[in-house]
């Protein structure tokens, strides 16, 4: 299923809220703010998944694609180095030397350098490339940092003075896990583990002690749509939607085949398609598993702010 490296996505997504409301209430329990880490560090393939992945997940990680024989590398590096001092923990900045760090250099995609990207909750986001003006830079991360706190819930990690330096990162305490937090991580485990209907029953679980807890509804979403789908034709089931365009049960099974692909919005177009041609029973089932496919993705994406959008004009 080569989509689920999209589902895998708001997985992280709520890990990384969970991790980033688990630190800000460890500040509150200490009193003040949470332990200074590192503000610019130099990042290689060895280090690329602590330094920059799991580190995404508590704080934006901004990576300055760059090399020593570089002009316009030499201008922007030290324009990022000083706002992140700046920013004082809103973001961190990975520098990668692409001479020593090919690997990263090709996976990453870059077309040349100076290039900068940011990884939030271990997704790759491309910021832009070139040295461009500070202002546009400060543009960029505004933006950055508001997007990372409102889908995933990152908000960074308050620094001290000095802390830039390497070296300087101090671990903080351990806060033991709450029941709620092991029976999660027992969930997402299941899910990992391909146990699907474990991690139904236990996301379930967790749900019944705590109804409004948003990424136990975001697992149970994804783990009930990867449990339809198993053991489905998928050629058989895309044939059947595409001769039977008003046959409501065939566009769901498609759908949910569009969703696990990654081809979220053909998954809802079809389905706000579906509930255009239909009436009655079959109308209101298509509308019913289209708001079942909004609770994968999370009601903040706007992909399903516009799909809302959509099938609202269609109903009224």
């Amino acid at each position: 299923m080569s989509g689920v490296v999209d589902l895998a996505a708001v997985k992280a997504a709520g890990e990384a809220k969970q991790k980033a409301e688990k630190a800000r209430a460890q500040a509150a329990r200490s009193g003040g703010a949470a332990a200074p880490a590192r503000l610019i560090f130099n990042v290689d393939e060895a280090g690329f998944q602590q330094d920059v992945l799991q580190r995404s997940t508590e704080v934006p990680v901004v990576i300055d694609f760059w090399a020593e024989w570089c002009e316009p590398c030499k201008q922007l590096g030290p324009i990022l180095e000083r706002l992140a001092t700046e920013y004082a923990g809103q973001f961190v900045l990975a520098k990668i030397d692409v001479d020593a760090n090919q690997m990263l250099f090709q996976q990453f995609g870059v077309q040349g350098i100076p290039a900068v990207f940011a990884v939030i909750a271990g997704q790759p986001v491309p910021l832009f490339q070139g040295a461009a003006p500070e202002a546009q830079i400060r543009q960029v991360l505004d933006q950055l940092i508001q997007a990372a706190e409102q889908q995933f819930g990152i908000v960074g990690t308050p620094v001290e003075p000095g802390a830039q330096d390497e070296g300087a990162e101090e671990a903080a305490p351990e806060v033991p896990e709450s029941p709620q937090e092991t029976a999660l991580g027992a969930a997402h485990q299941a899910l990992d583990a391909g146990d699907l209907g474990g991690a139904v029953a236990a996301y379930r679980s967790v749900l019944a002690d705590d109804p409004a807890n948003d990424e136990a509804k975001l697992g149970l979403a994804q783990a009930q749509l990867l449990e339809r789908v198993q053991g489905v034709d998928a050629t058989q089931a895309r044939k059947a939607a595409a001769e039977n365009p008003a046959d409501a049960k065939a566009q769901i099974t498609a759908a949910d085949l569009d969703l696990v692909g990654g081809h979220v919005e053909d998954a809802f177009g079809r389905l706000v398609d579906t509930v255009r041609r239909t009436a009655g029973d079959d109308r209101d089932a298509a509308r019913v598993h289209l708001l079942s496919l909004f609770e994968v993705i999370g009601g903040e994406d706007p992909r399903v702010v516009a799909a809302r959008g959509a099938l609202a004009r269609v109903l009224f």
